[in-house]
């Protein structure tokens, strides 16, 4: 008997295929969605550093915001990807949904908004997204109106799987770390650990830029690709990048440093097809980790769980 934990169609179940030419429609959709329930969380919360008020949660369900303060309540918007509804909770025992089908931006933030209202919650947004080029403001994007619920439950899907391993990653590093979380801005699920030590300003940078690099870090995480990077694939990057970085050893023998995206990457679909494909993740989020740490000499034996 073949052992499920194993065998090629169980792994296919739980790491399943993303190809990005097949979703590229709903995940564009998806990403404004997520941006105008993001710009909720962020003009509602307290500034936390390095923009940590603004990111979603993975969920057994979908993607959540966490609680949002407003006045004397609280309330959360999650993302359901098994059922496919937008639930607006409010901690006074009100509720509302909005069914996630196929519909433009437009009409999707025009819903969102008036939900928000009947709940009594007044809130206005900056309208037009970031991180994307030729942003169009969320009330005049008509051209965004797809949504395929499986391929939003498959993403999903490997967004949970993603979010255990990176959780096991961070349970190694008693230093500053950041949650695992999800930026609706550049659509990634992400991790990220600090030496602890101030970083050089960066000259030119923004003021946003400045505050989510204000010390040293050392990044990993997971994006559904676009642009340089032609499909789904988990990422490492060290800021400041020490010298020696590109060419530092690195684990599994399919990662590699990306010079067009100054990144070091190790593609979806070399995970899912790997024998363990949570081992292997694992091998290129510590490898990278170590590489850029030691050659930015990081106190690791302080910062390390012995």
């Amino acid at each position: 008997m073949t052992d499920d934990n194993h065998s090629e169609p169980a792994r296919a179940e739980l790491w399943p295929s993303l190809l990005l030419e097949e979703w590229q429609e709903t995940y564009a959709t998806l990403h404004m969605w997520t941006q105008v329930v993001g710009k909720i969380r962020l003009v509602q919360s307290p500034a936390m550093n390095h923009w940590w008020q603004v990111p979603l949660y993975v969920t057994a369900r979908g993607l959540t915001t966490s609680a949002i303060p407003y006045e004397a309540k609280t309330f959360e918007m999650d993302f359901d990807f098994i059922d496919h509804k937008l639930f607006i909770n409010v901690s006074d025992g009100t509720t509302q949904s909005i069914a996630l089908a196929p519909r433009s931006v437009a009409d999707f933030y025009r819903e969102v908004m008036e939900r928000l209202r009947a709940l009594g919650l007044n809130i206005k947004i900056y309208t037009t997204p970031v991180e994307v080029p030729d942003p169009i403001p969320f009330t005049e994007d008509h051209a965004h109106a797809s949504y395929d619920a499986e391929y939003a439950n498959c993403f999903w899907r490997i967004l949970v799987r993603t979010d255990n391993v990176f959780k096991e990653f961070r349970s190694r590093f008693v230093g500053k770390c950041s949650p695992v979380h999800f930026f609706w801005g550049s659509f990634d699920l992400a991790v990220t650990r600090f030496s602890g030590r101030r970083a050089p300003e960066r000259e030119g940078a923004d003021a946003i830029t400045r505050e989510a690099y204000s010390h040293e870090v050392i990044s990993h995480g997971f994006w559904p690709g676009g642009g340089e990077v032609k499909g789904p694939a988990f990422y490492s990057y060290t800021a400041p990048e020490p010298p020696g970085l590109k060419d530092a050893p690195i684990s599994p023998p399919q990662a590699f440093y990306s010079r067009e995206v100054s990144e070091f990457l190790l593609m979806y679909e070399d995970v899912r097809h790997a024998d363990s494909p949570e081992e292997t993740v694992l091998q290129f989020l510590q490898s990278t980790y170590e590489a850029g740490a030691n050659l930015a000499k990081w106190e690791r034996a302080e910062l390390e769980r012995v």
